[in-house]
């Protein structure tokens, strides 16, 4: 970093860290051992919505690449789009293959990536439920652009409000397990986020 650059607050980017996603498996076991949230199974991908053959091509292959998991059981890999205007791919294993479903979210953001459609990768996101109520839903969403991971915890019922204290609870217990977004003013709402709320 420049020297000017530090003067005038400027920051540089950190480089997206796909391999940040691995470490969700362990984060997931002190999630349930120290607050009760277990994994739903579901886990998406989101992206801003890109429209050409390329973009449809490489989502066909990501989509039959996933899909073609022997392993699989349970509905497909689905695309759909958000009232917001995003596209999420969403995956959905067994609770217990949490390991399975953080290695279909590393093949999407990869092959995105790859094909040179990083810039529109936005997150990655991880259900949860439970904290003594199997409704309480929880997410634990990736940054791409942020290289870092960060809590969502929108309150059960429906509207769009969150659990502010819940999530600074569950980022005190992840701490030492996940690299965690320091800026709060980056912990954006994913209303309407497949496997969340």
């Amino acid at each position: 970093m420049r020297l000017l650059d530090i003067l005038l607050g400027r920051s540089k980017p950190v480089a997206p860290d796909l391999d940040q996603l691995f470490a969700l498996p362990s984060a997931a076991i002190t999630l349930e051992a120290a607050a009760g949230f277990t994994p739903t199974g579901h886990g998406s991908v989101c992206f801003a919505t890109v429209e050409g053959a390329a973009f449809e091509d490489v989502r066909q292959e990501v989509r039959a690449l996933l899909d073609a998991d022997a392993e699989r059981t349970g509905p497909p890999v689905e695309v759909s789009r958000d009232s917001y205007g995003y596209t999420w791919l969403v995956s959905r294993r067994s609770p217990e293959d949490l390991p399975a479903l953080v290695g279909d979210l590393h093949a999407v953001n990869s092959a995105l990536e790859g094909s040179g459609f990083g810039p529109q990768l936005l997150c990655s996101v991880v259900g949860f439920r439970g904290g003594g109520d199997e409704r309480r839903p929880l997410g634990l969403v990736y940054l791409y652009k942020r290289g870092s991971f960060y809590v969502f915890a929108p309150l059960p019922g429906g509207g769009e409000r969150r659990d502010s204290a819940l999530e600074l609870q569950v980022r005190a217990v992840l701490a030492n397990d996940l690299r965690l977004e320091p800026d709060l003013s980056r912990w954006f709402p994913v209303w309407g986020a497949p496997g969340v709320g």
